[in-house]
């Protein structure tokens, strides 16, 4: 039974992850960080079937601990912090969680073990004002946020323990990528989550910001099976995870209202407090290397993934659960 340490594993990719590792046969260890409130919300189904182990990103030896106890082959390293408008406002705490961060976890598996699989949730963030449509594995970056900044460093840095120590270490460039289990703080869901409850009633409008904004969303489910494929591979490499298709917020905004059996324009008002300091341009990615290497390809449609979220939310909200 190969063993898998997965940070982050409370968040969405984490769960969704451990769920393909579990069905895999892997024994999973999810860390997280001690606070006084942590949401297991979306690990609750599995939670008896994965070992949860206290760690952070912040603190070098908790690692270091880890990685000598657990004994892993592999380790997904999916925490950050990952809310583009947060990163504004904490842009030192953002930059020591999503960039210093990766450089502790990849120093505890050199000090540890250096024959472990390492894979880094790297960002299309790091784009930002691109330089080429589509993006891909060989685009430079220009982040343009905090964020974006601190992704090119674990990017950047991962590379660099690859080349310089020769560990096993991968990143995957994933674009947007969404789910039932998205926080609300994310704009798909912020959209889905309030087409259901306008439509129960229960508010009445929906403040956006740039609803031209295009996005490449993809379903995340489908994501990290990518993520797992990446450290199954004869040697590692860097992959972009997209659909290859761009849609804007209007068009996430028609087809979760229309789901809800809503018009949007009746609903939707712009706010200019939403609008970011630096906007990101065209972001659609080339999945075509992880497609020829990996044999990946999305399963989810856009349409499929916005009703999908929409539906949840439906069923959450009438069985008196907010989501």
């Amino acid at each position: 039974m190969p063993t898998a340490v997965i940070t982050g594993i409370t968040g969405q990719d984490g769960s969704y992850l451990a769920e393909l590792l579990l069905s895999k046969g892997y024994k999973v260890v999810g860390m997280v960080r001690r606070t006084s409130t942590i949401n297991f919300d979306r690990i609750r189904h599995i939670q008896n079937d994965i070992e949860l182990v206290q760690g952070d990103l912040l603190d070098q030896s908790s690692l270091v601990d880890i990685v000598h106890e657990y004994k892993p082959e592999e380790v997904y390293n999916l925490a950050a912090q990952s809310f583009v408008p947060t990163s504004w406002k904490q842009p030192v705490l953002t930059g020591e969680f999503t960039a210093l961060g990766v450089t502790r976890m990849l120093e505890a598996i050199r000090q540890v073990n250096p024959g472990i699989r390492f894979y880094q949730a790297s960002s299309s963030e790091m784009f930002g004002k691109v330089v080429e449509v589509p993006q891909r594995e060989s685009t430079p970056f220009y982040p343009r946020s905090p964020y974006g900044v601190a992704k090119v460093y674990g990017h950047w840095i991962t590379v660099n323990y690859r080349e310089s120590y020769n560990l096993y270490a991968c990143s995957g460039i994933l674009f947007n990528h969404e789910s039932p289990r998205r926080g609300l703080e994310f704009v798909t869901h912020k959209v889905t989550h309030a087409a259901a409850r306008i439509r129960l009633g229960r508010q009445k409008e929906l403040r956006l910001g740039n609803l031209d904004s295009r996005r490449d969303w993809g379903y995340a489910g489908d994501y990290v099976k990518a993520m797992w494929l990446m450290l199954q591979q004869p040697e590692p490499d860097d992959y972009v995870v997209a659909t290859g298709e761009t849609h804007t917020v209007r068009e996430l905004c028609e087809v979760a209202f229309e789901r809800a059996g809503l018009d949007w324009q009746e609903h939707v008002v712009i706010d200019p407090k939403f609008l970011r300091p630096a906007e990101v341009d065209l972001l659609v990615g080339d999945p075509g290397k992880a497609g020829a290497k990996l044999g990946w390809e999305p399963e989810v449609t856009f349409k499929g993934l916005i009703e999908m979220m929409v539906d949840a939310d439906f069923e959450a909200l009438k069985s008196g659960r907010e989501v």
